[in-house]
């Protein structure tokens, strides 16, 4: 079997590991908003934003070597 696919398999079944254990649902207040999500959906989309504004800055910062 190729290595790259039993890494895959091996990272998806600890997500839906970790999915599993945190679907409790807790409350996020921010000023004057309340938002009812489960833990696990909370905690991937901060990662999501982190990748995504981190991607963004190393783009940046990459055009701004290349002027």
């Amino acid at each position: 079997m190729n290595a790259k696919l039993i890494i895959c398999l091996i990272l998806a079944g600890l997500v839906v590991i970790f999915i599993i254990q945190n679907v409790t649902v807790i409350d996020i207040r921010f000023l004057f908003w309340t938002l009812s999500m489960s833990r696990a959906l909370l905690m991937f989309f901060v990662l999501a934003t982190g990748v995504v504004i981190g991607w963004s800055l190393h783009s940046l910062s990459v055009s701004r070597r290349e002027e």
